[in-house]
């Protein structure tokens, strides 16, 4: 199989992927969207929420912390026996899980509640992908389109997503100004955006329930020998141990610096007012939007492993510029430069994982994996936040994130370039290579 793929036939795949997509498949997209305004619309205001309420930065950021140790454990249960309780039952838990989490932080400022909410519900601190959404959906989506077309579907899927993160963190910037700017005290304000973070729950529990039979897993029979399962894998565990290992380094650097603690940076280093700061990360999630679609094409070309390790890099350079920048429009530019390649690992990583196990592993393989990156950005909040309420330590978190991020890029290459479907435009091995076994 040649690893170069003409133009027309990425563009042509990449708009066949969309066009293909069945009920089920738009019904995914539709829930991944509103999912992720929600995530956006949350993550600008949940810290200043969470200061307006009096609570201090070590506070904060054992809050946050519990609140992605918690979507850790909910998600590794739900996600790895979602394939055999039933995929559709387990998204629309995972949206009543929101619903509570949202409602809890909305009601109340004790400070034990917050915790137990934030460990058994499903909250987003980070504006990222939290609880068992992720993979699950994923599993779904790839029964949808053949395989050669899966990293392009992931490729739009994420696309909708950004879209949808930079819409709701405009919309809470806009409306937490505005409700300011008419004399609404400030927690009220902000306790809004998290009242609208328990609707969108609402709103995903009734799609999700609407869901057809075709998103369930297939059933696949096994003797006593074949069935030696952990976390819901078989044969494949090994491999994604290995990717789980280096994912969660990933996410333990990311979460250094998430961008509701980057909203925070920007408003205390250059006093950058709410709207404002919904309008950067607007346009930050925009591009992130764009160059997610194009690594589709990329991989066409270089391979998933080279397009989630060569645009990696460089994006990591620039987020430990951004607190060496003076001025904010400086800072702005180079976090926004930064967001036009962060993003372009996320299909083709979410691809290659799908592509080396069995079709009745992926919920599990997706939930491993996701559930490694919450695990590993589940501690470095409550320490980034601390340096962030020192002005010795604000700009410590950026270098950091980049510099471990930049680790785990030099590791996934030299562990997973030579690896079966690593060159591969939508990591298929070839019919030479045996599937990554356990």
């Amino acid at each position: 199989m040649s690893l170069a793929t003409p133009a027309a036939d990425v563009d042509g795949g990449l708009v066949a992927s969309l066009r293909g997509l069945d009920r089920n498949g738009r019904a995914l997209f539709a829930m991944r969207t509103l999912r992720m305004f929600g995530y956006g619309f949350l993550a600008v205001a949940l810290v200043l929420y969470l200061d307006a309420l009096g609570l201090d930065a070590w506070t904060i950021g054992i809050v946050l912390t519990l609140t992605l140790i918690g979507d850790t454990i909910v998600s590794l249960w739900l996600t790895t026996h979602a394939d055999r309780w039933g995929r559709r039952r387990v998204l629309v838990a995972g949206s009543i899980l929101m619903v509570v989490a949202g409602v809890v932080f909305a009601v109340t400022d004790w400070v034990p509640l917050l915790i137990v909410a934030a460990t058994i519900g499903v909250i987003s601190p980070t504006g990222n992908e939290v609880g068992p959404f992720l993979a699950i959906e994923q599993a779904a989506l790839s029964q949808t389109v053949p395989d050669t077309r899966r990293t392009a579907t992931f490729a739009w899927y994420n696309l909708a997503g950004y879209l949808a993160t930079a819409s709701g963190a405009l919309g809470a910037g806009v409306i937490s100004q505005l409700l300011l700017d008419r004399g609404v005290p400030t927690v009220d304000a902000y306790r809004a955006v998290v009242i609208g973070y328990a609707a969108v729950g609402l709103g995903l529990a009734a799609g999700f329930s609407r869901l057809g039979g075709a998103i369930e897993a297939p059933f696949v029979e096994r003797t006593r020998t074949d069935v030696r399962e952990r976390f819901g894998l078989h044969r494949s565990r090994r491999v994604v141990f290995r990717l789980s290992a280096l994912f969660s380094l990933d996410a333990f650097a990311g979460g250094f610096i998430p961008q509701s603690l980057m909203a925070y940076w920007f408003h205390v280093r250059f006093g950058v007012e709410p709207a404002v700061l919904g309008v950067i990360f607007f346009g930050a999630n925009l591009l992130a939007a764009v160059s997610s679609l194009s690594a589709a094409r990329i991989a066409a070309r270089i391979g998933l492993i080279n397009t989630m390790v060569f645009t990696h890099l460089p994006s990591n350079v620039l987020l430990i510029l951004v607190p060496l920048m003076p001025t904010l429009e400086l800072a702005v530019t180079v976090l926004l430069l930064r967001f036009t390649l962060s993003q372009m690992d996320v299909p083709t990583r979410q691809s290659y994982v799908i592509s080396v196990v069995d079709p009745d592993e992926r919920s599990a393989a997706a939930g491993v994996t996701g559930v490694a990156r919450n695990a590993g950005a589940a501690i470095s909040p409550s320490l980034s936040s601390v340096m962030m309420a020192n002005a010795g330590l604000i700009a410590l978190p950026f270098f950091l994130a980049g510099g471990l991020k930049i680790a785990y890029d030099l590791l996934l290459y030299r562990d997973f370039r030579s690896q079966p479907g690593a060159g591969e435009p939508d990591g298929v091995p070839r019919p030479d290579e045996p599937r990554a076994a356990a």
